[in-house]
């Protein structure tokens, strides 16, 4: 149905093998027969969690980003280990990060976050029945925990506080199911 528009890898090149990135420079026919070069980065996938705690505050985090060269408030994330499950995986990232497990977990969404140069995807969950415990930060990740409520993030997207893609779209999310306006499956 949409060969209109597809392109077809005539032949792959690995222009980059990094230790967690891999760039890929690929020759492809263009849906008109034409060819081209297309860059894109492979990356194993990630999740997100949005963890909400029994007063309804969301429990967010602020770390630095390099490449960016400045901090970021966000929602706990983190890469999918090979062969892992993703909701093993947000529970494992929202305990390394945060130090808190959750009794309840609900699926939210997949997103794809930069789609023009990486296969990267998300899986969004939503986290409740939280408990504290202790933080198990990876060796070199510094990360700061705190709480916000919903209308409190829906300003900090606004104000532009808040522009790390996931969190945005997990603030709406949020706000989707607050108003009843969204359920989950």
């Amino acid at each position: 149905m949409d060969k209109h528009l597809k392109e077809t890898k005539i032949d792959s090149e690995l222009a980059y093998n990094g230790g967690f990135l891999k760039v890929h420079r690929d020759t492809v026919a263009l849906p008109d027969g034409k060819h081209t070069k297309r860059e894109y980065i492979r990356h194993p996938g990630a999740v997100v969690i949005i963890p909400v705690l029994d007063d309804g505050q969301v429990l967010l985090e602020r770390q630095y980003r390099y490449p960016n060269d400045r901090v970021f408030i966000e929602l706990p994330a983190g890469k999918i280990d090979p062969g892992e499950d993703p909701l093993a995986c947000a529970i494992r990232e929202l305990e390394e990060e945060t130090g808190y497990t959750g009794t309840d977990w609900q699926f939210v969404a997949t997103i794809h976050n930069a789609i023009a140069y990486s296969d990267e995807h998300l899986d969004i969950y939503l986290a409740r029945g939280l408990s504290a415990g202790e933080v198990k930060l990876d060796d070199g990740e510094f990360i700061e925990t705190f709480t916000a409520s919903v209308d409190q993030m829906l300003d900090w997207v606004r104000s532009g506080q808040i522009t790390d893609v996931k969190t945005v779209i997990g603030t709406f999310w949020l706000d989707k199911l607050r108003s009843g306006d969204w359920k989950l499956d």
